[in-house]
């Protein structure tokens, strides 16, 4: 616990003020953040990301990632995402052929959901930061602080009953609603002491629906690493495990909270 707590205040002291400067530094920290997330969940299917397949991977990512003020790169080469997205399952179909199946069609589907996942999170995490919505970053970040924190103490004192036992045999019912009542305690606390554009019954319902899909993000994770048979996703936070272990929630909640369209 204390390594844990170690690793995250460090993590914050660099995460956070490069969230509040927004601007070139985000998009650059996104990127990276992008970057290292998708090495680990090429990792955990045994294909590496300095490989042909790997760099394709990459490549897509990066234009996956730019922002809506970027967008005029792709404008110039008279190319959309889709379309640069299916140029991508083109030359890993082909590559498929080369290699005579030793990366297969699994391999094609697994390499374009993980850019579509990793990608569709940190994207909305630029898009919802320079649109200037410095304040639903922080409103996201803190109520899955207290979904994770919520569901975890919680969960741990009164936890009976296991939530999805197959998937992620420590999570409870009890700890499951107790982070959604976390969640809740601090969505009050941003209405009354920030300038959020949302009423209390407004940003009530909106914030126990991204704690459930939060949680979800988690669970799926869980799964992955459970079908791939890894216990973290990396090692690059002690205590923390990966960067995929850290944002796995924050992947599924960015999107879900530009949707809302309260920016």
């Amino acid at each position: 616990m204390k390594q844990r707590i170690i690793t995250a205040i460090i993590a914050a002291a660099i995460f956070l003020p490069i969230v509040i400067i927004g601007g070139v530094p985000l998009i650059l920290l996104a990127y990276l953040l992008a970057s290292i997330a998708l090495y680990e969940l090429l990792k955990m299917r045994k294909l590496k990301l300095f490989s042909v397949p790997g760099l394709i991977s990459l490549i897509v990512l990066w234009i996956f990632l730019l922002p809506n003020q970027l967008q005029e790169i792709l404008i110039v080469l008279k190319y959309s995402k889709v379309e640069v997205a299916l140029l991508a399952i083109l030359l890993f179909l082909t590559y498929t052929v080369a290699t005579k199946n030793k990366f297969t069609f699994d391999d094609v589907a697994f390499s374009i959901m993980s850019i579509i996942y990793i990608g569709m999170g940190f994207l909305y995490f630029i898009e919802i930061r320079e649109a200037g919505g410095l304040i639903y970053i922080f409103y996201s970040l803190f109520i899955i602080w207290a979904t994770d924190s919520g569901a975890y103490f919680i969960g741990r004192a009164v936890g009976k009953r296991k939530l999805w036992p197959e998937i992620s045999p420590n999570k409870t019912v009890e700890g499951f609603f107790g982070g959604i009542f976390c969640a809740v305690i601090v969505s009050v606390l941003f209405v009354l002491f920030s300038d959020i554009d949302a009423s209390f019954l407004e940003l009530g319902i909106i914030t126990i629906f991204l704690s459930i899909f939060g949680q979800v993000g988690d669970l799926v994770e869980s799964a992955l690493k459970r079908h791939y048979h890894v216990k973290d996703s990396g090692r690059l936070l002690p205590g923390h495990g990966g960067i995929l272990d850290r944002f796995d929630s924050l992947l599924f909640v960015w999107p879900l909270l530009y949707f809302f369209h309260l920016i």
